[in-house]
């Protein structure tokens, strides 16, 4: 069975904003957060606010749709190699 490229990439991208958007919200509202914190040295502008939630799901979108569109063409490529 192969996996669609896109598709697979839009599950994850959305996913991955959201859980990131979620958390960032859920951190600001209840303070800690010291893991969250790092995510300013992958995403620039990030923080720990609204601004920074907003910014979060639009880059874990991005990279989520990147790693799972690479994902699902690496998985078609060792699936069609498997079924030869």
């Amino acid at each position: 069975m192969k996996l669609n490229k896109k598709a697979f990439g839009l599950a994850t991208g959305i996913l991955t904003g959201v859980i990131i958007f979620v958390v960032t919200i859920y951190v600001m509202i209840k303070g800690g957060g010291n893991t969250i914190v790092l995510l300013q040295q992958f995403f620039w502008g990030y923080n720990i606010s609204f601004t920074g939630a907003v910014l979060g799901l639009i880059y874990g979108f991005v990279y989520g749709f990147i790693y799972g569109w690479i994902f699902a063409w690496l998985y078609n490529i060792f699936i069609k190699n498997k079924a030869e």
